[in-house]
């Protein structure tokens, strides 16, 4: 399961759209994504174009979790059972297909006997698509955000990503979308025909490498306590 990505720059959007927009000017996110951060992802338009929006990361958001309810993650819906699990059955009933760019994804590798990140993107450095759910929430004021969830499938025997996790836990992998059916996929309404995009991508188009996390700024020092007056007594 990947649980953080790298989107596209704003000034990529033109690649991601597929036509010159001027909307990353209006629109900000983090370099790299995690749970609840907001990501751009695109859906079906008008007239068969791609719109772009922000959109939590995780079908479920943190804040939507009634209290008393343990916390659980929705950032990842296994193809297996997108149709029967409540958090993503819906959005897949009613073909809320989305696609999830993004320049790398990152997953943790234990090659040289512990966990190392690794980053895994195209071989040609292009971004690229992930399948993807979405999903509208009501929010206080009347204001509506989006959310998501990306698709896995199961990568016991995908050359390059049954590198990737723990030895012994089964291999998942991210759906990537080949670029000539990204648009396919976003205007599919028929779900037995939607599940035919969901299929390894070639290791050949893709590569892997060290991406260790950047040291942690540390924490400001606490100002020492003022030192103790001297003797001021007047006696």
């Amino acid at each position: 399961m990947c649980v953080n990505y790298r989107p596209p720059l704003p000034e990529q959007l033109d690649m991601v759209l597929g036509e010159l927009v001027d909307l990353y000017r209006d629109l900000e996110w983090a370099i790299e994504t995690w749970k609840d951060y907001d990501a751009p992802i695109v859906r079906a338009g008008a007239g068969g174009r791609r719109e772009l929006c922000l959109a939590g990361y995780g079908m479920v958001p943190r804040r939507h979790i009634p209290p008393g309810v343990k916390v659980f993650d929705t950032m990842n819906a296994r193809a297996e059972s997108v149709a029967e699990k409540r958090s993503f059955a819906p959005a897949w009933q009613r073909s809320q297909l989305c696609a999830v760019p993004m320049t790398c994804f990152y997953e943790p590798n234990y090659e040289s006997g512990h966990a190392e990140r690794f980053g895994i993107g195209m071989r040609d450095d292009a971004p690229f698509f992930v399948a993807g759910l979405w999903r509208e929430w009501a929010e206080d004021g009347g204001r509506v955000a989006a959310s998501f969830t990306q698709i896995t499938i199961n990568a016991d025997q995908h050359p390059l990503m049954r590198r990737f996790h723990k030895p012994g836990d089964e291999k998942r992998a991210l759906v990537i979308l080949a670029p000539d059916e990204v648009d396919a996929w976003l205007h599919c309404r028929d779900r037995e025909l939607a599940r035919s995009f969901l299929r390894p991508f070639p290791a050949a188009a893709m590569k892997a490498w060290p991406a260790p996390q950047p040291p942690r700024k540390p924490k400001a020092a606490r100002p020492a306590p003022p030192a103790p007056p001297e003797n001021l007594s007047l006696f």
